[in-house]
């Protein structure tokens, strides 16, 4: 079990637009591009093997993606390379982050220096959501992906713990990058689960929903 104590204080970041990773869940990943090839091969050299998701956030002027002020660190859980050189790597959620400040130096990929206070939580045991109303929760999610189109394994929905299944449909869902930061600023499961509701909601009333992508 990793301590806030125990995280660096510099990390490496992958701007990476609609990829939401969260404390707890698990992100597979595929890296193609040189610069993050390099960014993986140095992390699995730290004790922490930690890289930095962030989504991009567009600054006016500025040369490149801005970042968003708040990330989430994954934990380099698996990993694999293929015949041409790309690796195949899962992300396990460690812990939310604050971005203080970009970090000039010679690798090719981005770090930058962050903060972990205020997210002890995401350190400690799986989150429950007690006023869940589960029945319901899935018969709008029902709605939603048939008006997608999209296909699940209901006996799974239905028997995944709470955490896991908000969590997972925050992930696997196609919204916008500034959703998908509102899901990962939520301050409980609670909230996020009554995002992700929001946002399913819009989603039925016809609201629309970079080096490496997410692995379907």
């Amino acid at each position: 079990m990793i301590k806030q104590a125990d995280l660096p204080d510099t990390i490496p970041i992958f701007p990476l637009g609609g990829a939401l990773l969260l404390p707890r869940s698990r992100l597979p990943l595929h890296i193609f591009e040189p610069r993050y090839l390099q960014m993986i091969d140095d992390a699995l050299k730290t004790p922490t093997r930690l890289i930095g998701m962030v989504q991009p956030n567009v600054i006016p002027g500025r040369d490149g993606p801005g970042l968003q002020t708040i990330g989430c660190a994954g934990r380099i859980t698996q990993f694999s390379e293929t015949e041409d050189g790309r690796y195949m790597i899962t992300l396990g959620g460690i812990s939310r982050f604050r971005v203080l400040r970009e970090v000039e130096g010679f690798t090719p990929y981005r770090r930058c220096e962050v903060a972990w206070d205020g997210f002890d939580r995401d350190l400690g045991p799986e989150e429950k959501d007690g006023d869940f109303d589960r029945d319901r929760f899935l018969r709008i999610l029902g709605q939603f992906f048939d008006s997608k189109g999209l296909s699940a394994d209901w006996d799974t929905l239905k028997d995944a713990d709470d955490e896991l299944l908000i969590n997972s449909l925050s992930m696997m869902l196609d919204f916008d990058h500034e959703d998908k930061q509102a899901l990962l600023e939520a301050p409980s499961l609670s909230t996020r689960r009554e995002t992700l509701l929001t946002l399913i909601e819009y989603g039925m009333r016809g609201g629309g929903g970079e080096g490496g992508e997410m692995m379907q």
